[in-house]
């Protein structure tokens, strides 16, 4: 009996220590994979936020929080594109992916959004998920599909396409857009910031008052 309980003792003392290292392992690990991502306070703009306008003259950079499925930032792009092309000297503009979650394609579609920026057509690929979003929103089934038809016909290399759409770190540049817009103060979309400052804004006339604000106009 006394060397059984010697055998179970030191059995019991070996799996605690391999549970120990373990628990260091998994420690160590996330230690690393934490360095690849945002730290410190959120930040509205980041080196790699996707710029449509950079305006040599600078006075305001706006930023848009948006999900391509959500038929409001649908109502506001007329008013976002009519700023840009007004103040294309004065005013940045900056789009950030926001899909909310109940929309069944809004993370496809800012994937597919992410996928052209790769190959420098993001602009093009923004604004037919705009043109087209009557045609395809609210579906329940996946738009993906559509949304590589939409490449073609925007004339993207469709084997890059295809090979960036289901990129890990494709999804994972739109997740990351969304997890800060969520630290941020982002609920809804769309979300605007005019220098740095989040807008409450309730129609798009009051985001042309706030721009031409801070325009000076």
């Amino acid at each position: 009996m006394t060397t059984r309980r010697v055998l179970q003792s030191l059995l019991l003392v070996g799996v605690i220590g391999l549970v120990a290292i373990l628990v260091w392992f998994i420690l160590s690990s996330g230690t690393d994979d934490g360095a690849a991502a945002p730290s410190g306070d959120p930040q509205v703009v980041r080196d790699n936020s996707h710029v449509l306008n950079q305006a040599p003259e600078e006075k305001a950079v706006l930023v848009e929080f948006l999900d391509f499925e959500c038929e409001v930032c649908r109502a506001y792009y007329p008013t976002v594109e009519q700023l840009r092309e007004r103040n294309a000297d004065e005013l940045t503009l900056v789009i950030r992916y926001f899909p909310i979650p109940s929309h069944a394609n809004a993370n496809n579609a800012a994937i597919a959004v992410e996928a052209a920026a790769r190959q420098d057509q993001i602009e093009a690929m923004y604004q037919q998920m705009y043109a087209t979003q009557a045609e395809w929103g609210e579906a329940r089934e996946s738009k993906a599909e559509v949304f590589r038809g939409f490449a073609q016909d925007i004339g993207l290399d469709i084997e890059q396409y295809d090979a960036d759409v289901a990129d890990p770190d494709v999804a994972a540049r739109v997740q990351s857009d969304f997890d800060e817009g969520v630290r941020l103060g982002v609920q809804g979309t769309p979300t605007f910031f005019l220098d740095g400052e989040k807008l409450t804004v309730q129609t798009p006339e009051d985001l042309i008052r706030a721009v031409e604000g801070a325009l000076g106009q």
